[in-house]
């Protein structure tokens, strides 16, 4: 059958944040992105300040507004930092949008056509879970930086004078991060399987696996989470919702402090975890912990003789290992890179499995309460 909305994978993720030129030097320096480009006053926009930042093949867009009247400020008051766009590359956005209100989705804004001397992009939008928007973009015949309306970031002084253009930017130092793996929602109790059905019916999803409540759960909580994604691995959208327990969930607290279902953590890929890893400590990035005791049995539980991996250098690092029946995958999720306690990453390096490390949820889920006990949020 024809593909009438065909995904081509990621193509950016828009943070509305507080002070977007404090939140791109953090990510260039914390996490080794280069700001490739800007919006702003400088360039004519009037209502809001927006730095892109690259690294492989990931694009984050950091947009603040410029006063109180501001969507986007008053977005930032309720929400905090946090993931306001998930961007989707199609071939034809206008296609798209017909397809996806077809299939029931309400429209955020109709195709849009920008246009600059490196050609023309067009944009269009629905929504998502809380406020969260999917854009389609389709960017096919240009050649910018980034989109039209973005100036292009010099990154060096201007030659002979000794002084900085207003669009100058130091570039970031690779931290290895390659592409977008996967990017998790959180949705209120009840309301996981009416998102699975949204992505299913919309965008032509399929459900790729099912935890419940039994999978992922502690002594004092519990979640129910279910994946859907593609069919093909570029895009994977693990979808969360919060399980009755003792005690107050990670889901919980995420809605209790975001104030409504969003992105809860963005998944990034690396071809050598342990160096990635190394490099983003150096930086001053903060990871949740598993206790020692959890390589020990790592050791005793896995079959080793289809791993290539030191567990020693695993230990290391504090990163998690996991197999299935077609590999196996190492991970490592940071602390939340914001007051809030809503917004925070996973690094990850696949061999194989198309999992998300089953047999480390014990152990995670654990490290995550901790932190929510240091809090007062357990």
């Amino acid at each position: 059958m024809t593909d009438l909305m065909p995904l081509q994978g990621y193509h950016h993720v828009e943070f509305w944040v507080g002070n977007a030129k404090q939140a791109a030097q953090y990510y260039r320096t914390a996490f080794g992105f280069t700001p490739i480009a800007y919006a702003g006053p400088e360039t004519g926009v009037r209502d809001r300040a927006s730095w892109v930042l690259a690294q492989g093949d990931i694009r984050f867009v950091f947009t603040a507004g410029l006063g109180p009247e501001s969507e986007i400020v008053q977005h930032q008051a309720r929400h905090g930092d946090g993931v306001r766009t998930v961007a989707f590359a199609v071939p034809d956005a206008e296609q798209a949008h017909a397809v996806a209100l077809e299939r029931g989705a309400t429209s955020a804004f109709e195709p849009q056509v920008s246009e600059d001397d490196n050609g023309k992009v067009v944009i269009s939008g629905i929504t998502a879970y809380g406020d969260t928007l999917h854009t389609f973009v389709d960017a096919s015949n240009y050649s910018g930086a980034f989109l039209p309306g973005y100036q292009a970031l010099e990154s060096a002084p201007v030659s002979g004078t000794g002084t900085k253009t207003p669009l100058y930017a130091l570039p970031g130092e690779s931290a290895g991060l390659k592409l977008v793996d996967h990017i998790v929602a959180n949705v209120e109790l009840g309301k996981m399987n009416h998102w699975v059905d949204f992505y299913a019916n919309v965008m032509g999803f399929r459900q790729l696996v099912h935890y419940d409540d039994e999978a992922i759960s502690t002594e004092y909580s519990a979640l129910m989470s279910k994946v859907l994604w593609d069919g093909e691995g570029r895009i994977k959208l693990p979808i969360n919702e919060p399980a009755q327990g003792k005690r107050k969930s990670q889901i919980e607290e995420y809605l209790d402090f975001y104030r409504s279902p969003g992105v809860q953590h963005l998944a990034l890929a690396t071809d050598d975890i342990v160096a990635t890893v190394k490099k983003l400590r150096a930086n001053g990035v903060r990871f949740m912990r598993v206790p020692d005791t959890y390589y020990a049995e790592q050791r005793e539980k896995l079959d080793w003789s289809n791993i290539d991996e030191d567990l020693d250098a695993l230990a290391e690092q504090n990163i998690l290992i996991d197999t299935d029946d077609e590999g196996y995958l190492l991970q490592i999720f940071t602390e939340p890179v914001q007051d809030r306690p809503t917004v925070f990453y996973e690094v990850i390096e696949r061999h194989g499995s198309k999992g998300f490390g089953e047999g480390n949820f014990k152990a995670l889920f654990e490290a995550i309460e901790r932190e929510q006990a240091l809090r007062g949020n357990l």
